[in-house]
């Protein structure tokens, strides 16, 4: 054996091949191939071996590439038997491939068959010899002619057909991997490349997780030839259905079937990550593969998915693409928002189109997926959450100027969108350590640069990252100390949210407490006046929750607090006494305020209630400095009247005063504080005698002295006192006049401060009530000189102060006045009860608190800032305002109708709206506990009632306001009540949406609203308007309104009559509250609702062309999609129809020029455009798919040609020839309405764009259509007219009235006059 070896190789060194190709003959097969395997065993002479054996073999002679072949099929094996070395298998391979070109091209077919055969068997695990496979299939496509059956092929067709069979084989999952591979070396076209990517897709499933991420990076590179939108569409597809599956199994847990293998969650997002990192890095090199990623998303953001919005946020690390990564994601954000809130407006779009996962939630879910590791992610997570937050926040108001917007429940996709950013940012601040001091250092940055815009989402989320990880923070105290160098100079709702949000902070560190401390002391002398505000309001933030050892805990201060203003024990740390000086030199800081300009005095009274109620050992301080206050103001001889000194309450600065020391609220304070220390020490010692402290005993026996004389003195004052009797000058516009102003402001606050005080002390006694009503009068007898006073100036420049009075004693008087039926109290109550305009003054101050809420989510004075306390008034004053309205005196009523007043039960109504409207924007979720107070005031019974319950009680008020309704409507239109109906409306439009729109009580609420239209008819636009406002907005989610729209079109022409005044035009009456005063107000509203059918057909239509543009789906999946989209194209056909139908109906009305015209024109610009759109559409999908047009698609073409286009031109005219209408009457009436017509048109005329927009929107319709004609085959033209030649037109009615005035003009003048107007009449319309 080895001599035959030697030999071989001895005569392959020779110049001629003639010896050895006889030596080689000489020996057998089997012999040669013995040969070869001992060579390749030892390792010995492999390659020397091989190549002469190649030499002596030549491939011209049938012999030799006989013998190639032969050795061809032996090396092949034994190079996978795997008992050669890894570095002689190299060599042979090597060999091999060197002299695969020299094959014939039948040998070629069977060594291509050998690696099929072994392929389809699995036997090529980890074949080397697989290297070997890319060059037969190389040399196979340079052949010209192969035998293939019967007849022949060419190479390059039967390379595809082997790659055809291989890919339509099973493949052994060990072998995936390395084909793909062994593909990348293969010269492929794209149908071929196509086959290929497609198998290894397939593949996937059929793969352990771990083998995914090498198979990514071979299709990456392989995607290098091409498919690179397929590749990058079936990794995304994969991992969103691996998603899926997880998170079905987490919801379903045990339900689902053993069989099914769960993949570990920790092991998927491991693997998500890797394969991330890998596309990432192909996208890097290969800048197509970016394009081609970024543009399967541009179509539809239905494909996005937790992965994707990964992989999308990570390719954003890429400078080139990180611009377009957030736009994409911005926009694919706000309009899922938006398609979720139309969606959710609409039973119509519901019925047709299945929700959408929310791209919200997706995003979110990348979030908390990255925790697994996903570094790479997190960069631009971070830059998201920003991104969304700066462009979505809210803006600056008029002037640049930062509005303190009030938190209220995120409703529309911008806020929805900017909520979204700060969820990013505070799961990624949770989940990632590295970016935690990046957001904080951008929050604190945008706080203190942005200044001039709102900032309270920053402010949010502050606050949301210091009660996660308050000690994460400290590590950063350095940076929060810079933010605070910036305090005095920062907009004073920026600091109260700022100082609020760090207050959990100061309780562990007292280095930050010191540094906000020296801050606050170099802010009390700012020149600027927000600095000195800032310093108050941080100064009363520590006081209010630095407790002192030894204050009393009273039920007042044991309210839940927010984890915000975490009360900070200092005593832990310090003593007792070290504490308490601290908090006293803060109060001797503070005590200097008392000297500054109003506002940082107001600041200053306002926050020592809170401060005493939750630091009672600093009551006596407090007091004391509220006292030696007031007294600089008080007159203390008993026999002097005022009892007040109102002269150094006022400063003057040349010619303009202002208020100095805003006395009311000083005296507000003092009262409030006093009666807060009074209960917090009965109820520590309920039963001592009050005559433990002297100290206290002293002042507060003074202040009640001094409040006793100034309420008797304030009794008996008269306005001439105050220098504001009648005659006196209230005008803004000169120095008397604001002087005179603030004075009156003054005295009626503390007149209000006084009636509470004696209201609290007087404990039901009938005197003290007696006193009590003796203010009130002093009181609205100033207040009506005020409002009679500003009412002669040009405007009433001053709106009503606000109310004095605080929210809990608004509440507690009330419900003294209304609901408390003790005997004891009777005779006391009868009192105030006595008295009409008291009665409301105590209603109109209820419900302006309430609007205080609704609009700024607060209410002045104690308690106001406690969410939960204004709650807790809220559902008092339902409760007393539901009754008071359920048992109104008709007296009552009818004195205030003959003042002119507003009535009781309005003002009942006004503050319920307001509550029910509060509520639902500012706490939805307790929506239901405010109900409940209604009947049951117990906090015990709130939240037990399941939703069905629930429901029903919510119904149960709807079917009280609707009696109420009713009530009003049938007692005739002498005494019906348009502003109290009106109310009634807007109520039940806000209980209605609490109610479920599959529900029972929702359609009986439709039916009764239906009825109420169809019954009654009032001359009243403003409840038209709100009663048809309300049926659209409960028709909108029980079906789609089209075919209401068409009969109050109907009603609508047949009552103003046709624009052809000789067409008589059927009466008809669908709905009674449509007649001639209130057409005009339908139409509009129509027209609304109109532009709101409209935008849902528009987006149905973009939808469905997005889905024919997308080129993802195979034929099977395309036939299905037609058969789903036909319910789709269905619906629009019948929306539009209808729609077309009632347009008719408008456009043929005699609409009253203005408005209505304008809007009509608009609207039917609009349809129109929409029509295009849909051809476009069609033209689209013709040139796709060569299928007939839907028949319901021809109707609408027909319906828009044959009906509403030639109404259109005949609208058109009524509108521009309206100007010319007037005639010659001597009626005065008449007159006046051709001025009104007059004006009318020339705000038409003026509004030019209309009518040329509308005739261009037709124009393009027709032109789309007869591009469509030709594409389809099907003459949609037939039915369409010539458009009207507008630039050059006869009236031949015009021409031929002036004719006959020429043949006449021997007629008398009247006679003449009469036929100049006159028409020739037009065919009636068919009855």
């Amino acid at each position: 054996m080895m001599a035959a070896l030697d030999k071989i190789v001895s005569l392959s060194g020779e110049d001629t091949t003639t010896e050895l190709q006889k030596y080689l003959s000489s020996l057998s097969n089997d012999q040669l191939l013995a040969v070869v395997t001992n060579s390749s065993l030892k390792g010995k002479k492999v390659s020397a071996v091989i190549k002469g054996i190649f030499k002596g073999s030549p491939a011209s002679t049938s012999e030799g590439s006989k013998r190639r072949l032969m050795l061809y099929e032996h090396l092949i094996p034994l190079c996978e038997s795997g008992d050669l070395q890894a570095d002689v298998v190299a060599d042979i391979i090597g060999l091999l491939m060197l002299e695969t070109h020299t094959l014939s091209g039948p040998s070629l077919i069977q060594l291509a068959s050998l690696f099929v055969d072994a392929i389809k068997g699995g036997k090529k695990g980890i074949g080397k010899s697989l290297e070997l496979f890319p060059t037969v299939l190389t040399a196979l496509t340079a052949c010209e002619a192969l035998s293939y059956g019967k007849g022949e092929l060419s190479g390059e067709e039967y390379k595809k057909q082997l790659i055809n069979t291989l890919c339509s084989s099973r493949w052994d999952p060990q072998c995936v991997i390395h084909l793909t591979t062994m593909f990348r070396d293969v010269p492929l076209s794209s149908e071929e490349l196509q086959f290929v990517v497609e198998k290894a897709l397939r593949m996937f499933t059929k793969l352990d997780l771990q083998e995914i991420p090498p198979l990514v990076y071979q299709l990456l590179l392989l995607s290098a030839k091409g498919c690179k939108r397929q590749v990058l569409d079936g990794i995304i597809t994969f991992f969103k259905e691996q998603d899926v599956r997880q998170e079905e199994e987490q919801k379903h847990g045990e339900s689902l079937d053993l069989e099914v293998q769960s993949i570990p969650q920790d092991q998927l997002r491991h693997v998500e990550g890797t394969v991330i990192l890998h596309i990432v890095f192909a996208i890097r090199l290969n800048h197509e593969l970016g394009r081609e990623f970024l543009k399967s998303f541009k179509t539809s953001y239905g494909d996005l998915c937790p992965f994707s919005a990964a992989l999308l946020l990570s390719v954003a690390r890429i400078q080139r693409y990180e611009e377009q990564v957030f736009d994409l994601l911005k926009g694919a954000i706000i309009k899922s928002f938006k398609d979720g809130q139309l969606q959710q407006g609409s039973k119509f779009l519901q019925d047709i189109v299945p929700r959408h996962r929310s791209v919200a939630q997706m995003i979110v879910d990348a979030v908390k997926n990255s925790v697994f590791g996903w570094d790479h992610v997190t960069q631009g997570l971070v830059q998201l959450g920003f991104f969304l937050m700066d462009t979505f926040g809210p803006k600056p108001g008029p002037f640049g100027k930062a509005t303190d917007a009030s938190v209220t429940v995120a409703r529309t996709p911008t806020q929805l969108a900017c909520k979204l950013g700060g969820q990013v940012l505070l799961q990624g601040f949770k989940v990632h350590e590295p970016i935690r001091s990046e957001i904080l250092e951008q929050v604190l940055n945008r706080l203190v640069a942005k200044s001039a815009s709102p900032v309270n989402h920053y402010l949010e989320l502050f606050s949301d990252i210091v009660i996660s990880a308050p000690m994460i923070l400290l590590e950063s105290s350095c940076k929060l100390t810079e933010t605070f160098d910036h305090l005095s100079y920062l907009p004073l709702s920026t600091v109260q949210g700022l100082l609020k949000a760090i207050q959990p902070l100061l309780k562990v560190s007292m280095s930050l407490k010191d540094a906000l401390i020296l801050v606050l002391r170099k802010a009390m002398f700012s020149s600027h006046l927000e600095g000195r505000k800032s310093a108050v309001t941080g100064f009363l933030l520590l006081l209010k929750n630095f407790k002192v050892l030894g204050s009393l805990a009273s039920s007042q201060c044991s309210q839940a607090m927010s984890s915000s203003q975490v009360q900070v024990d200092v005593h832990s740390r310090y003593n007792s006494a070290a504490n308490e000086a601290f908090c006293l030199e803060i109060l001797s800081s503070l005590r200097r305020c008392l000297g500054q300009q109003a506002d940082v005095r107001l600041m200053l009274y306002e926050g020592f209630y809170d401060v005493l109620r939750r630091n009672s050992q600093l009551a006596s301080s407090i007091m004391q400095t509220l006292i030696s206050q007031l007294k600089r103001y008080y007159e203390p001889e008993q026999d002097l009247l005022p009892p007040v000194k109102l002269e150094p309450c006022i400063t003057a600065q040349g010619d303009q005063v202002f208020l100095q020391e805003p006395l009311a609220h000083l005296v507000s304070c003092t009262v409030q504080c006093l009666l807060c220390l009074q209960n917090m020490q009965k109820s520590a010692n309920p039963d001592a005698d009050g005559s433990d402290d002297e100290e206290e005993d002293g002042y507060q026996s003074d202040l009640h002295t001094i409040l006793e004389s100034m309420t008797r003195r304030m009794i008996k004052s008269e306005l001439e006192d105050f220098e504001l009797d009648k005659s006196a000058e209230f005008s803004l516009g000169s120095g008397v006049g604001v002087k005179n102003n603030i004075y009156a402001v003054l005295v009626m606050g503390l007149y209000e401060v006084l009636m509470e005080y004696n209201f609290n002390k007087a404990n039901y006694s009938k005197n003290s009530f007696e006193e009590l009503l003796q203010l009130f009068n002093c009181y609205h007898k100033l207040a009506e000189i005020l409002k009679e006073k500003s009412g002669k100036g040009r405007a009433p420049s001053n709106k009503t102060a606000r109310s004095l009075l605080t929210m809990g004693f608004v509440s507690t008087l009330v419900t003294a006045l209304f609901r408390d039926d003790s005997q004891s109290r009777e005779e006391a109550l009868s009192v105030l009860r006595s008295s009409g305009e008291f009665q409301r003054y105590a209603v109109s101050v209820a419900v302006q608190k309430i609007q205080q809420l609704e609009e700024s989510g607060h209410t002045d004075g104690p308690d106001g800032q406690s969410a939960e306390k204004t709650f807790r008034f809220l559902c008092d004053m339902t409760s007393v305002l539901m009754w008071r309205y359920s048992n109104s005196p008709g007296v009552v009523e009818e004195a205030a109708k003959k003042e002119k007043h507003s009535s009781m039960s309005q003002l009942c109504l006004e503050g319920l709206l307001r509550i029910f409207s509060t509520c639902q924007q500012r706490c939805p979720d307790k929506m239901t506990q405010l109900l409940s107070t209604m009947d049951i005031a117990d906090d015990d019974n709130d939240g037990r009632q399941n939703d069905g319950s629930v429901s029903e009680m919510n119904y149960c008020y709807i079917r009280q306001f609707q009696r109420a309704l009713f009530s009003h409507l049938t007692a005739g239109e002498d005494s019906f009540n348009s502003k109290e109906a009106q109310l009634l409306v807007n109520i039940l439009s806000v209980l209605a949406r609490q109610l479920n729109p599959s529900s029972q009580q929702f359609v009986q609420m439709i039916t009764w609203t239906v009825k109420i239209c169809k019954e009654t008819s009032f001359d009243d636009t403003a409840f038209s308007r709100g009663q048809l406002s309300l049926l659209f907005s409960l028709h909108v989610l029980y079906k789609s309104p089209v075919s209401l729209l068409l009969e109050l079109c109907q009603d609508i022409h047949s009552h103003l009559g046709d624009i052809d005044q000789d067409v008589e035009v059927e009466k008809q009456s669908h709905f009674a509250i449509v007649n001639m005063k209130t057409a005009a107000t339908a139409t509009l509203l129509v027209l609304s609702q109109a532009d709101r059918v409209l935008d849902e057909v528009d987006w149905l239509i973009a939808r469905q062309k997005s889905l024919a543009a997308s080129d993802k789906s195979d034929a099977a999946e395309a036939t299905q999609g037609a058969i789903q989209q036909d319910p789709v194209q269905k619906a629009v056909a019948l929306q539009l129809g209808t729609l077309l139908t009632a347009l008719n109906e408008l456009v043929q009305t005699a609409l009253p020029l203005g408005n209505s015209t304008i809007t009509l024109l608009k609207v039917l610009t609009r349809t129109y455009t929409i029509l295009t759109t849909l051809v476009k559409y069609y033209i689209q999908v013709c040139g796709s798919q060569h299928g007939a047009l839907p028949a319901r698609f021809e109707k609408l073409v027909k319906l828009s040609g044959s009906h509403l286009t030639p109404q259109c031109y005949a609208f058109i005219t009524y509108a521009q020839a309206a100007e010319f209408s007037g005639g010659g009457s001597d009626d005065k009436k008449k007159k006046r309405k051709n001025e009104v017509n007059t004006v009318a048109s020339a705000k038409l005329q003026r509004d030019t764009k209309a009518i040329p927009n509308l005739i261009f929107s037709i124009e393009q319709y027709e032109k789309f259509l007869i591009t469509l004609s030709k594409k389809s085959k099907v003459n949609l033209m037939q039915h369409m007219k010539l458009s009207t030649s507008r630039d050059f037109r006869i009236n031949p009615s015009t021409l031929d009235a002036a004719l006959r005035e020429q043949d006449d003009s021997q007629e008398p003048a009247d006679s003449q006059d009469a036929e100049e107007t006159q028409e020739p009449k037009r065919k009636k319309r068919k009855q």
